[in-house]
C-alpha cells in the first residue's frame, strides 16, 4: 500500500509534524505566507481588546511598554488566540470560533463598550463592519502584514491532500499552482470559501479551526490503521 502524500502550505511544529510521520504519511511543508510585525504606539488603545489571530499578540507583544494592556478585558477569536494571550498574562473574557460569531456576541451584550481591534492588513470586514453598523465605539490598529510567498510546486510532485490555514494561502498557492484531484483540508470555513471560489470542490473542513483539527481530519479521512493516540497530545 502506497504512503499517502500531504502538502501543507505552512511549516508545522515538530510535534504536530510527528502525527504524520507516526501515521506513516508522506509529509511536504512550504510557507506559502510570511507575516511581518509592525511597529505601532500604545496611546490610542479603548478600554476593550479584540484580536482575531495569534499573529497580533505575537506582534503586540514585541512593542515596548505593552505589559500596561493586560489589565484590559480581551475579546479574541479562537482557542489558540486565547491560549496565547492567557500565557502572557491577559484575562479573556470571551472567545468565539469564528470572527462572526464574536461580531454577533458583541453587538447583542457587548454594545456599551469601547474597543481595538488589533488586526492584520488581510483581515476580513466582518469585525469592523459589524461594531460600525451596531454604533460600537471602537478604532483599528494594523499590528502585522500578512504578505504572499508563491511558490512553485514541481510537476512530479503527486498530492492526495493539501492543508490551508488560512484565504492568503490559498490565493498564494494559486498564484503558481493547480489543484487538480488533491483533497483539501482547511482550517474553517473562511479558508474554504476562498477555495470554492476558485471552484474547488474536493474540501473537508476541520470541526475545530485550529491546525490540530485539520490534522485529525487528515489522519481520519485516510482511514490510516496506525493509532491516532498522538493526536491528543499535540
Amino acid at each position: 500500500m502506497s504512503q499517502t502524500s500531504i502538502l501543507s502550505t505552512k511549516t508545522l511544529s515538530e510535534e504536530q509534524r510527528q502525527v504524520f510521520l507516526d501515521a506513516n504519511f508522506d509529509l511536504l511543508e512550504q510557507d506559502f505566507i510570511e507575516i511581518k510585525n509592525n511597529l505601532f504606539e500604545l496611546n490610542s488603545i479603548n478600554n476593550n481588546l479584540i484580536f482575531s489571530s495569534q499573529n497580533a499578540v505575537l506582534s503586540l507583544i514585541e512593542q515596548s511598554g505593552w505589559e500596561v494592556l493586560k489589565a484590559k478585558p480581551v475579546f479574541c477569536v479562537g482557542i489558540k488566540t486565547k491560549e496565547l494571550l492567557e500565557a502572557n498574562g491577559f484575562t479573556v473574557d470571551v472567545y468565539l470560533d469564528y470572527a462572526s460569531e464574536l461580531a454577533e456576541i458583541i453587538t447583542l451584550i457587548y454594545n456599551k463598550e469601547s474597543y481595538t481591534f488589533l488586526s492584520g492588513n488581510l483581515r476580513k470586514e466582518t469585525l469592523p463592519e459589524a461594531l460600525k453598523n451596531a454604533g460600537i465605539t471602537f478604532n483599528e490598529i494594523e499590528v502585522y502584514e500578512t504578505k504572499l510567498a508563491p511558490f512553485k510546486i514541481s510537476e512530479q510532485e503527486n498530492f492526495d491532500g493539501i492543508l490551508f490555514f488560512s484565504p492568503s494561502a490559498v490565493e498564494s498557492y494559486l498564484t503558481n499552482n493547480k489543484i487538480k484531484n488533491e483533497v483539501c483540508f482547511c482550517v474553517g470555513n473562511t479558508t474554504a470559501k476562498s477555495l470554492e471560489l476558485n471552484k474547488v470542490k474536493n474540501i473537508v473542513i476541520a470541526e475545530i479551526p485550529t491546525i490540530e483539527d485539520v490534522i485529525v481530519e487528515v489522519i481520519a479521512y485516510y482511514n490510516t490503521e496506525e493509532s491516532t493516540e498522538p493526536l491528543d497530545k499535540i
